[in-house]
């Protein structure tokens, strides 16, 4: 692997000293993702196509870097567990190449280990994208407010207590359980991201289990990844941890109505 490549479990991790180089990430490829490698000053990417998803959210942002001139593109979900860097490179298959990532010869099919061999010549982008602002707010349900953020990365402490809804995906981050939820919250709910490799798209579930959090993935072709009004406005529950299933959640509920139901349980 080259010496400029960089590996990041979450594209939030990437700092200013990656500036220039080219990632491997196991965020998912929409938006706010992109818009995270972008600022970041990367010169290349490769994410998470999430199961591309609803609307194809789950390689939206891997498409609008080609409008900045950065070359991108997106591993298919069933070849490497989206949250691991390492195993998108080692066994990540190309699922999706954008114009600029194509011009080099990067064609889906091809392994992750090809394309950073292509994407060594990528140009440097002559543009980054526009700072995608923290969506982060407060939707009353049943007089209750609900947390909203489209990135889990903008869940803190403080949120100890808190129904949450995420348009972040549901595996755990680098297999590491604690980066489940940053927070002791009272439900939280995330895409299962076409599920993928392993089932990844559910492993938080278990691991907020273990802490007393309820938990859900939803239906990735139900919702938007990376889209947490898509995902109160649409979901459609996959998956639901033990704590979760307590509280009246059940697979295929509406994800507004196993809300109303978390909110009228914990009344109670």
């Amino acid at each position: 692997m080259q010496d400029d490549v960089r590996l990041f479990d979450s594209i939030t991790d990437a700092k200013p000293d990656a500036a220039g180089c080219i990632a491997v990430s196991g965020s998912h490829g929409g938006l706010y993702a992109a818009a995270v490698a972008s600022r970041a000053g990367l010169r290349a990417v490769i994410l998470n196509d999430a199961g591309r998803g609803l609307n194809d959210a789950g390689i939206a942002g891997v498409r609008a870097l080609a409008d900045v001139g950065m070359a991108a593109c997106a591993v298919d979900c069933m070849s490497a567990e989206i949250g691991s860097a390492s195993d998108a490179a080692a066994h990540g298959i190309i699922s999706y190449a954008n114009p600029v990532a194509a011009d080099l010869g990067i064609t889906p099919g091809q392994t992750a280990r090809a394309a950073l061999d292509l994407l060594a010549h990528a140009p440097t982008p002559r543009d980054r994208l526009a700072e995608v602002p923290e969506a982060r707010w407060d939707e009353d349900i049943d007089g209750t407010p609900v947390l909203c953020v489209d990135s889990a990365s903008l869940i803190t402490p403080d949120d100890a207590g808190r129904i949450i809804v995420t348009g972040s995906h549901g595996g755990l981050i680098g297999g590491n359980p604690a980066r489940a939820c940053k927070a002791q919250a009272l439900y939280v709910s995330f895409s299962d991201a076409g599920r993928g490799k392993n089932d990844i798209g559910l492993t938080r579930l278990p691991a907020l289990d273990a802490r007393g959090i309820a938990a859900a993935t939803l239906d990735c072709m139900s919702c938007e990844i990376g889209n947490a009004a898509s995902a109160l406005a649409n979901g459609i529950v996959s998956a639901a941890n033990r704590t979760a299933r307590d509280l009246g959640l059940r697979v295929g509920m509406a994800h507004a109505d196993a809300l109303r139901a978390i909110i009228a349980a914990t009344r109670g």
